[in-house]
């Protein structure tokens, strides 16, 4: 079976598990911890502890990656697979575990570290020939947010400093909110009109945006998806003077040279809630979180093992 042809071979009590395993690490992150920031360090370290245990339980040696911030200490948290015979290539996807003060921050971004956690479970036994680092960052949000103190500014600046190969870093950044309602879908002010007009118009897609250098990263990564799974996905390179497009960590591998992808639901283009108190797990629609996650799967196993 070829990579991530597997996803569309599960049966439904597979799905049905995965759609609960990604409830519960919601329902813990947002519902439990709720909003989780520097300020308030107990919850960034109930956040660590509870991924580092899912790394562990699903048999993950866990690196922690620790780093000043202000008067106190962030850290990110690195699960690792091995490659065979192209060990020296990394396919890195990461996904960001801080909120804003003021939201408990369900699909901002508990949805993206559920998705990650569940990715990494499912691949833990599938051979790779690219190394397959699975990153759980810290201080992503403001005032964090492009500056030094942004946990994948950290991660991605020591990846080059180390001359690391990166194939591709996946940034998971808000993938829970979905609505099938008429013009749900928003588009942000900077995105030129000619593309508006084939921009969707419900929101009930996933979106993979990246830089003009990603493109071919982009490509790889809707081949891998969309041989996993049938969920919607709607694909797009732009060049970096649209903001909109580095919102998230995925900026900070383009900042280092890496080519690098944003898949999301696209964030306030879509959620009310963005950001909000009412930023609550049983906001989001858990079932096509699976779908998420079985596509994301199967677009890593695909960049960690094709030949380019």
């Amino acid at each position: 079976m070829g990579s991530g042809e597997w996803g569309r071979q599960m049966r439904e009590h597979e799905h049905l598990e995965i759609e609960q395993r990604l409830r519960d690490h919601v329902e813990m992150l947002a519902g439990k911890i709720g909003p989780r920031h520097v300020g308030d360090p107990p919850s960034m370290r109930q956040a660590v502890e509870y991924i580092r245990e899912q790394f562990s339980r699903a048999g993950y040696p866990v690196t922690e990656q620790s780093y000043p911030v202000a008067e106190t200490e962030a850290a990110n948290l690195i699960a690792r697979i091995e490659g065979t015979d192209r060990s020296g290539e990394t396919v890195v996807l990461g996904a960001h575990y801080d909120t804003v003060p003021t939201t408990p921050g369900a699909d901002d971004n508990a949805s993206a570290v559920a998705v990650l956690l569940e990715t990494a479970r499912l691949l833990r036994d599938l051979p790779s020939r690219r190394t397959i680092h699975f990153v759980a960052f810290a201080c992503e949000e403001l005032p964090h947010y492009h500056t030094m103190t942004m946990g994948s500014q950290v991660y991605a600046r020591r990846c080059r400093e180390r001359g690391e190969r990166i194939r591709g870093m996946i940034c998971l950044e808000m993938v829970g909110y979905f609505t099938d309602e008429p013009n749900s879908q928003g588009y942000p002010d900077e995105m030129p009109k000619w593309l508006r007009w084939i921009f969707p118009r419900r929101g009930n897609f996933l979106a993979a945006v990246g830089n003009l250098r990603s493109w071919r990263l982009g490509i790889a990564f809707r081949r891998g998806f969309k041989r996993a799974t049938r969920f919607p996905l709607y694909s797009i390179s732009l060049p970096e003077f649209l903001g909109f497009i580095r919102r998230s960590d995925n900026s900070s591998f383009w900042d280092q040279n890496y080519s690098a992808l944003m898949i999301t639901d696209t964030s306030y283009l879509r959620n009310a809630h963005y950001h909000q108190p009412t930023d609550l797990p049983d906001t989001l629609d858990y079932r096509a979180m699976t779908q998420v996650t079985i596509g994301v799967a199967g677009a890593v196993s695909w960049l960690a093992g094709e030949e380019k």
